[in-house]
């Protein structure tokens, strides 16, 4: 195990909540580094917790949401590399054995572990270098809990390029969140996981509320690529440690955090060189907005001028106008702004395109439509699409 030991837990800037500690350790399913996690409470929790709507969920999410219906997970277990999807009767009795041999370590009851599995579909996962993993673990304890949230994050990684973590504070209590995923990218939450933990003492139905509310305005928010993995999974335990907190802030605290993990999983897209943000303004609902946001950030031609700092602002038009059930949106009436500069009604002189393939180069590239329909309005995230989203993909298994 290698762990950022200026990040352990209880020590350092970026630490877990009270009553929780982690560990970290290499099971044999990636060549190198640790590949397996564990975050737990040392007391019993509150939680809450969303699942991908994919057809082909994967052991690990139908195992997890069975335990999240009681509302009182205490830890979170996480392989890399290796998704555990389409793999039969034998994947369901694999992922069930680790969460039995996780519940073992934590001396808890194997319903209050959710268990996160993520990689390739397809492919069992390796048993026998799992299990010698699990047998040293044991061995050691609580002992080797030393991990902090970046060591998690990182052992959590599959085609990321940079563990992501976010910290945030509600009265005395803190919410540490710790999330990966830059490919087959976009949730739609009731190979991205994200888990938040908090030492804030909050009822179940709070908590679910304000993960639900939190989701869709974030990570449902995000897209790299419009595919759904069969393995995402977004969870938030709370163990009380701290007392209690207001409810309001505790849900404007959550949702902020996820914001940021999103920002980051966005910029970190697969082959990604730029943010993309998309806001849809003055339209009829949230959901209106949402979509013709998503319509636009996940264009294909969008996303390759973004790349190339092309201003084809032809390409977002085009994006708009495929919403042809959006029979309340009127041509005239949209407005297309590239950062601060209006390329639609007012098409840009070719002094204006100069300064537009400047804003179009840098790191953070925002798009803002208005539909002068109603006062509705939506953010997405998303990034360009470059040659190396192809490269990564195209050689994924090989």
């Amino acid at each position: 195990m290698t762990h950022d030991h200026a990040l352990k837990w209880g020590s350092g800037p970026v630490v877990w909540p009270t009553g929780f500690r982690a560990y970290t350790g290499h099971g044999g399913l990636r060549e190198h580094g640790d590949d397996i996690s564990i975050v737990a409470s040392d007391r019993p929790a509150t939680s809450a917790a969303m699942f991908t709507q994919s057809l082909f969920a994967g052991p690990a999410v139908i195992l997890s949401r069975a335990h999240a219906a009681g509302q009182n997970l205490r830890a979170v277990t996480t392989l890399a590399q290796n998704a555990n999807v389409a793999t039969g009767r034998q994947g369901e009795e694999n992922a069930a054995e680790v969460v039995r041999r996780v519940a073992g370590i934590l001396g808890a009851p194997e319903d209050e572990v959710l268990i996160g599995s993520t990689g390739v579909i397809g492919r069992p996962l390796p048993m026998d270098t799992i299990r010698t993993h699990f047998d040293g673990a044991a061995r050691s304890g609580l002992a080797a809990f030393t991990a902090g949230p970046l060591d998690v994050a990182r052992a959590m990684m599959t085609t990321d390029t940079r563990p992501k973590t976010a910290v945030r504070t509600v009265g005395q209590a803190r919410v540490v969140g710790v999330a990966k995923g830059v490919g087959m990218l976009e949730p739609n939450m009731a190979t991205m996981l994200a888990y938040v933990f908090t030492d804030a003492a909050m009822s179940p139905a709070d908590l679910d509320s304000a993960l639900r509310g939190a989701v869709n305005r974030t990570f449902n928010c995000l897209s790299v690529d419009t595919d759904t993995s069969t393995s995402d999974t977004v969870a938030v335990i709370a163990n009380g440690a701290a007392g209690p907190v207001d409810a309001a802030e505790f849900s404007e605290a959550l949702a902020d955090l996820c914001l940021d993990l999103t920002r980051q999983l966005a910029s970190d897209g697969e082959g990604a060189t730029k943010l993309l943000r998309v806001t849809v303004a003055q339209a009829g609902d949230y959901g209106q907005a949402k979509r013709v946001a998503k319509s636009v950030v996940n264009s294909p031609l969008v996303k390759t001028a973004v790349h190339g700092a092309d201003p084809n602002w032809g390409r977002v038009l085009m994006a708009i106008g495929k919403n042809t059930d959006e029979t309340d949106i009127v041509p005239g009436n949209v407005t297309v702004r590239f950062g601060d500069i209006e390329v639609y009604p007012e098409e840009p002189e070719a002094e204006t395109l100069d300064k537009l393939v400047g804003i179009m180069r840098q790191d953070e590239v925002d798009i803002v439509i208005t539909l002068g329909i109603g006062e509705a309005e939506a953010t997405v995230y998303g990034c360009d699409l470059s040659a190396g989203y192809i490269r990564v993909n195209a050689d994924y298994t090989t």
